[in-house]
């Protein structure tokens, strides 16, 4: 079994944030992680080479896979950015209904560009998921 390649590292998240080669999607990171810090009241921390992420959880699974991650998170990714926000969850709806053009994937929220209007709706879910129980969380 391979492990979890999405776990904390110390990487620098403003490196990564500057490394990044599309001026836009810096920018949008940038909105980005000033919202999630504001939303959470933690640190970005970087998780595997390419999720920011605040706020950290252990969780076990049935089978007895174990680890850590991210509350929430995102990735500026080159053709969408991703949220990991509980997007999916029943109590996201009318967050999302605000948000105009988005993909959702199981976990995930995916735009194509970060609009000025999408701000409040991402906060309120960012708060919303990070303030949520996890249900696979385990207390140590």
């Amino acid at each position: 079994m391979t492990g979890n390649k999405t776990q904390f590292t110390d990487a620098s998240v403003d490196a990564f944030i500057d490394g990044l080669p599309d001026e836009r999607r810096r920018e949008e990171a940038r909105t980005l992680r000033d919202l999630m810090e504001r939303a959470t009241g933690g640190r970005a921390e970087m998780y595997g080479t390419s999720i920011i992420g605040f706020g950290r959880y252990r969780y076990r699974y049935a089978s007895g896979h174990e680890g850590s991650s991210c509350r929430v998170g995102f990735s500026p990714r080159k053709a969408e950015l991703v949220l990991y926000i509980g997007a999916g969850r029943p109590e996201q709806a009318d967050a999302l209904a605000k948000l105009g053009k988005y993909r959702l994937g199981k976990s995930c929220l995916y735009l194509k560009r970060l609009s000025p209007e999408q701000l409040g709706p991402i906060e309120a879910m960012t708060r919303f998921c990070y303030a949520a129980p996890i249900a696979d969380e385990v207390t140590t």
